[in-house]
């Protein structure tokens, strides 16, 4: 069996007489072409996927067997930071603290991934004609597998240590999961697109991930930031607009409170992300008639 060839693959996806530049297209047409773009080429996707989780698997000692292990390394430190050094913590910390760190892991490294997603793929670009949307999407598409994989040491660690916490509304965590895709499509896009001409982002974009990640609620409650209300009122206006506000809160609404989700906000932070995707899709679009060039 031939080992599985992506420029292949695109060519035999390629469309006919693929466009060349997007200056005379409007807003709405562009959306529909790459949406119409992502649905017509399910099957360039999912190889691409397949590709990526092979090359991990291939680059790492652990394979994807990773997604498995760092997310419970993680969980270790920030235990020990907060319960140990800090002496601040919530009860049955550590089940608290890995609600919030797989999903986090999930949207970073996605992030990460899709960043570089089209400068990596230089060589196909110049030589066939595809629609580059694909490379971004490809890599949230490989997250969520990722993601899916996290899921097992979690039902462990409940199943080892926290049995009273397990209810039916873990079943619901494929609903929150939904959003956090949604928006971190938009973000993957847009990123992805921008990189191309400013290669910094990357390098930007963890040390931005990193104070994301403290400024949300993941090592402390939600709870905590109505402190902030008073002596930092725009401190606490940052973070509670912060969309991982509403999504840490509703995984361990499930996870470590065995209630449901922040229904309201998951809806309206959906809402949001589908804009925003339309946003990220619309530049995305307008820009790829550039790629070929600027790299």
């Amino acid at each position: 069996m031939l080992p599985f060839d992506p420029s292949m693959e695109a060519r035999a996806e390629a469309p006919g007489a693929f466009r060349s530049s997007a200056a005379h297209q409007g807003a709405i047409s562009l959306v529909r072409e790459g949406i119409t773009d992502i649905l017509s080429r399910r099957r360039l996707i999912r190889y691409l996927v397949q590709a990526d989780l092979k090359k991990k698997g291939a680059d790492t000692l652990f394979g994807n067997i990773w997604w498995i292990i760092d997310p419970l390394l993680q969980m270790a430190v920030y235990v020990v930071l907060v319960s140990v050094i800090l002496k601040r913590s919530e009860p049955d910390y550590p089940l608290f603290v890995f609600a919030a760190i797989l999903p986090w892991k999930w949207f970073s490294s996605t992030v990460q991934d899709a960043i570089s997603s089209v400068v990596a793929a230089e060589r196909l670009i110049k030589q066939i004609h595809f629609p580059k949307i694909v490379l971004p999407l490809a890599s949230e598409f490989a997250g969520v597998v990722g993601f899916a994989f996290g899921l097992i040491p979690l039902v462990g660690l409940m199943l080892a240590f926290y049995r009273d916490k397990l209810s039916l509304w873990l079943l619901l965590i494929p609903v929150v999961a939904v959003v956090q895709f949604l928006f971190t499509m938009a973000v993957a896009t847009a990123l992805s697109a921008i990189n191309v001409f400013f290669r910094d982002v990357g390098n930007v974009s963890r040390h931005v991930l990193r104070l994301w990640f403290y400024l949300s609620p993941a090592l402390y409650s939600t709870s905590a930031i109505e402190s902030l209300r008073k002596d930092n009122p725009i401190a606490f206006h940052i973070m509670t607009a912060n969309p991982f506000a509403i999504l840490f809160e509703s995984y361990r609404n499930l996870i470590y409170y065995t209630t449901g989700p922040d229904w309201q906000g998951l809806g309206f932070l959906a809402l949001v992300s589908i804009v925003l995707i339309g946003l990220a899709i619309l530049l995305f679009k307008r820009v790829e008639p550039s790629f070929a060039k600027v790299l």
